[in-house]
């Protein structure tokens, strides 16, 4: 009998190596296919924009075409339609909601092609001036990618749903530098359960990428700002109370873009043609307001570090609000993450402004409450609370950020609970009868 037991464990201790060396080559190749899918994304924006073949980080600029411009989003979409209906209808939105009903529904299989269509289509629909970042395409393909592996050699389903997650948190840490923040987002929103043999292959995964991105690529904090002082008791409650307000702009960012995504159910043209559509208003908007066109992640660091004008921030965070709206609602492919930074820092920083011109004396810090409200709006919006917290540490560098950070995502993240039923994440496939886990279990199909 103690032989027996011996030889299970020796064999289920061989199994979890063999997961945890797979995590790690994993995380290696998911910093390539970062690299490549932001290179991707540089070439169509030379492509599209330049008239020019390039790889140059550039950014969309409609005064090169002038009016021509508003067809530039428009023929982007029709290119991702033509990909979802032909090639793959999981390509279309952000990637996240796929890559949790692929884990609930289908044993963490993700067919082969969406590992070069999703970065394919999300580089296309970017480049040609979609209002997203590339955090959301890097996570699906990543996911993809641990999919595939874990399909090819002998691994169950709930090996294969940790290789999703490290697939999707090594493609994450590769774009942004934080490893920590990609782990708890995979656990959140991905792994559904939390025990040591599904985050510890997540981790080292995440660690790896983040390894390589700081030997080849930068070291430096993603988004830039100035630095912060601890807070106050004359400071919190200020900064509590910020949670309910992003707690609300959650909600209402949450509601809009599902109803926008319902009035296109009701046209009477096929889907594929949805995305053009939806590009001809991301034109329109980039003409009106150029900064809304493309990934925008200066955009949140301009909030963070308080470079713009009260009426200008707000005027930008209304446009890219209406593009982005827009262009996900219409099924094209692209993100949500750096659109939901970008309002709330843009938010954030509006409010401190407003707060210091009102109330003076409350000392308020315009750059704590930008950096509050692009991470508290990512948390009401994808109920990933913790992730939320970090991510904005790391992405900053900002550590007495932390005490704000942590009030004011709980109390978002608790608003959003009560008004709504589902989050941004879930509302899709909730809708096409999947049941989301709300709590987390150990999942008991590790052994071999």
């Amino acid at each position: 009998m103690s032989i027996m037991i011996n030889s299970k464990s020796a064999l289920l201790r061989r199994h979890q190596a063999r997961l945890c060396l797979t995590a790690v080559a994993i995380g290696l190749v998911s910093y390539g296919l970062a690299i490549l899918l932001l290179k991707s994304i540089s070439l169509f924006t030379n492509l599209f924009y330049y008239l020019r073949f390039s790889f140059e980080e550039v950014k969309p600029d409609p005064s090169l075409l002038g009016w021509l411009s508003i067809f530039v989003p428009a023929l982007g979409g029709l290119i991702v339609g033509l990909l979802a209906r032909f090639g793959s209808m999981a390509i279309r939105g952000h990637g996240i909601p796929e890559a949790m009903e692929k884990i609930l529904l289908d044993e963490s299989k993700i067919p082969t092609r969406i590992l070069f269509l999703k970065p394919l289509s999300s580089a296309i629909s970017i480049g040609s001036g979609g209002p997203f970042g590339a955090e959301g395409p890097i996570i699906a393909t990543g996911g993809a990618l641990g999919s595939i592996v874990g399909q090819l050699f002998p691994f169950n389903g709930f090996e294969r749903k940790v290789l999703l997650s490290c697939g999707a948190a090594g493609g994450m840490t590769a774009i942004f530098g934080t490893p920590l923040a990609a782990v708890l987002l995979s656990i959140e929103l991905l792994l559904f359960e939390f025990q040591a043999q599904s985050f510890i292959p997540v981790a080292l995964s995440a660690a790896v990428a983040a390894t390589v991105r700081s030997g080849f690529w930068t070291t430096e904090p993603f988004f830039d700002m100035p630095g912060i002082a601890a807070m106050t008791l004359q400071q919190l409650p200020i900064y509590l109370l910020s949670g309910v307000f992003f707690g609300l702009v959650s909600v209402g960012i949450t509601k809009s873009v599902y109803y926008v995504e319902d009035l296109f159910e009701e046209l009477p043209v096929h889907w594929m043609w949805w995305p053009m559509l939806g590009g001809v208003g991301v034109g329109i908007f980039g003409l009106v307001e150029p900064l809304t066109l493309g990934v925008g992640y200066t955009n949140i660091s301009a909030g963070l570090s308080a470079q713009l004008s009260l009426t200008a921030a707000l005027a930008l965070c209304f446009w890219k609000f209406c593009s982005w709206n827009l262009a996900l609602s219409s099924g094209t492919s692209g993100g949500t993450l750096a659109p939901l930074l970008t309002f709330g820092s843009l938010l954030g920083m509006s409010l401190g402004l407003v707060l210091q011109w009102l109330m003076p004396s409350l000392n308020v810090d315009v750059h704590v409450l930008a950096l509050i409200g692009m991470a508290a709006t990512f948390a009401g919006c994808s109920r990933a609370l913790f992730a939320s917290v970090i991510f904005a540490l790391e992405a900053t560098r900002q550590p007495l950020g932390l005490a704000p950070l942590l009030g004011a995502c709980a109390i978002s993240y608790l608003i959003s609970h009560w008004l709504m039923k589902n989050s941004i994440m879930t509302e899709k496939i909730v809708r096409r009868g999947v049941r989301v886990p709300a709590e987390y279990f150990p999942e008991q199909t590790s052994s071999p």
